[in-house]
């Protein structure tokens, strides 16, 4: 992983990886719709221009070689830009996740109808000149519900959307399977796009690439998967969030040092930058910039291969947990920020409930778990993704597991050798990555699905979904997730969450803030998420 926390697998990894890129470089699209080309770009240029014609220049601190396909995205940078590229029907509020209309011209006023109906917004147009029309819609959520396509998309909207219909060119319906209000939100997930684009023979491979034709307030003017990404303001666009930039020009660094130093300084070329090192806040700040972030799901794992003796003990990855001095960890790798897991969920997640086991540090229990399973002289080797903070995070999990007599390799890899090993059906023993799916939301049914379910593919990693436990812990989901009442579905998540807890299968050990820093005297209306990327949808020039 190459300073990554969320270019992570989602369900159906093995195409999804095709989809981000992970398995090869994104190659370039040449077409004019997106003014795509395949040479790099100069990064050192803010692109010039004086008062509102100035670029506003930005360092994602992720890679932008992933699928720039809505439906099946997973990466930090082209979740970020799609979501001033493209709208949803609805989409959010970045921080609160309050939906609001796009699109649409309002939010439905009963969240509890099994009938949602919208009409588009008048005028609004594609960036090539095209009129949006409810047929684009239903393009789209076509794309997602179909049983033969797999998309990560289909995760957060197949349980409970049953079809999408046209009334007429400018009104769409939804059809719901069972009252869920929380589906409202998730409608930003499914970004509109032009059917007479991607429905061309490859147009889903060109999104894939890096082709990007939305109907918001920025259009895409050139993509350099391995440099930066451009875009200018979309003149014809008559949406709630206007553009108050003439020109963006996005830098993807994924290298801590040069991250930093590009935003740093009376040269700095950046004005803001996001994944921030804890290390470095403190000189940022002192050479005039704001530096601030939030705690969210960002969050180191452990993942277990359930199928590998004697990892399929749920004592000996009780143990395992147990032994870790998360606080050290906390202290000393994350700088403070962060703290450990005391659920699935972090504290500040709406639906957050401490969980009946927490693995506050205690290595005598761990060694009593450890005995009780029969279990001596083992040896792990811990395959881990490259990011820079897990790697910092590392040597507590060796220290703390050698201390109880677990002779610990450490292993750390890019993402792609991990996860491929992952898909090829390698054996390994305990995997430790990043993870955010706060990217895609905050209802806690939505994060647990992301990485719990019988066909999803965390759990295929784990080879635990045949297990008794899990089988039971599928079914209290599904029933949480059809659940009317919203007070009884948070006690069911929260009740379902505790074995997730107790089973430890894939289970956070700290969640931890991610830091943004920005030039306060260049820009105004920046608001730092806890989740990758940036949103500069409400920002403006200072």
């Amino acid at each position: 992983m190459r300073d990554v926390t969320h270019d992570v697998p989602a369900p159906h990894r093995r195409t999804f990886l095709k989809y981000t890129g992970a398995l090869g470089a994104a190659a370039a699209v040449s077409a004019s719709l997106s003014a795509c080309s395949s040479g790099p770009e100069s990064t050192n240029e803010t692109g010039g221009g004086d008062g509102e014609d100035r670029t506003l220049t930005a360092v994602i601190g992720y890679g932008n070689d992933g699928s720039w396909d809505p439906t099946q995205t997973a990466s930090a940078f082209c979740m970020a830009a799609n979501n001033h590229i493209y709208e949803g029907l609805l989409d959010t509020d970045p921080i609160s996740r309050e939906p609001y209309a796009a699109l649409a011209t309002e939010v439905p006023k009963d969240p509890d109808s099994t009938s949602w109906k919208f009409a588009l917004r008048a005028g609004a147009k594609f960036h090539d000149g095209k009129p949006v029309t409810a047929d684009d819609v239903v393009f789209v959520f076509e794309r997602i519900l179909d049983p033969d396509t797999q998309t990560l998309a289909k995760g957060f909207f197949a349980s409970w959307l049953k079809e999408v219909r046209k009334i007429d060119a400018q009104n769409v319906e939804l059809v719901l399977k069972f009252p869920f209000p929380d589906g409202l939100a998730r409608l930003t997930l499914a970004k509109i796009m032009p059917k007479h684009v991607f429905s061309k023979p490859g147009g889903w491979d060109e999104a894939i690439k890096g082709l990007a034709v939305g109907s918001g307030p920025y259009r895409q003017t050139a993509h350099h998967p391995k440099s930066n990404t451009t875009f200018e303001a979309f003149a014809d666009y008559n949406g709630p969030r206007k553009p108050a930039f003439r020109k963006m020009n996005w830098l993807t660094i994924v290298d801590a040092a040069p991250r930093v130093a590009k935003i740093s300084g009376s040269s700095a070329g950046a004005q803001i930058a996001d994944n921030i090192p804890y290390a470095n806040i403190g000189q940022l700040e002192s050479g005039g910039l704001t530096v601030a972030g939030g705690a969210g799901m960002n969050n180191l794992f452990l993942m277990f291969n359930t199928k590998h003796k004697p990892f399929d003990d749920v004592r000996v990855r009780q143990a395992l947990h147990y032994a870790i001095d998360t606080e050290k960890m906390v202290e000393v790798a994350l700088k403070g920020r962060g703290k450990p897991a005391s659920s699935f969920l972090d504290g500040s997640n709406p639906s957050y409930r401490r969980a009946k086991t927490v693995y506050d540090y205690d290595p005598d229990k761990a060694k009593a778990l450890l005995k009780a399973a029969g279990v001596k002289g083992l040896s792990i080797e811990i395959l881990a993704v490259n990011v820079s903070w897990i790697v910092d995070c590392l040597p507590t999990v060796k220290s703390s597991w050698d201390a109880i007599g677990v002779k610990t390799t450490l292993s750390p890899q890019e993402t792609t050798a991990v996860f491929t090993k992952m898909d090829q059906k390698q054996d390994y023993q305990v995997v430790a990555a990043a993870s955010n799916p706060n990217q895609f939301g905050l209802d806690a049914d939505l994060i647990m699905h992301y990485n719990y379910g019988p066909e999803n593919l965390w759990m295929q990693y784990t080879r635990w979904a045949g297990n008794s436990v899990a089988k039971a812990l599928f079914r209290d989901m599904d029933r949480a997730t059809r659940e009317p009442d919203a007070g009884k579905k948070t006690a069911m998540v929260q009740d379902y969450i505790d074995v997730v807890a107790e089973q430890a299968v894939l289970y956070p050990v700290v969640h931890n803030e991610l830091m943004t820093a920005w030039n306060p005297e260049r820009l105004s209306g920046i608001r730092p998420q806890p989740y990758p990327g940036i949103n500069l949808l409400q920002a403006k020039w200072a």
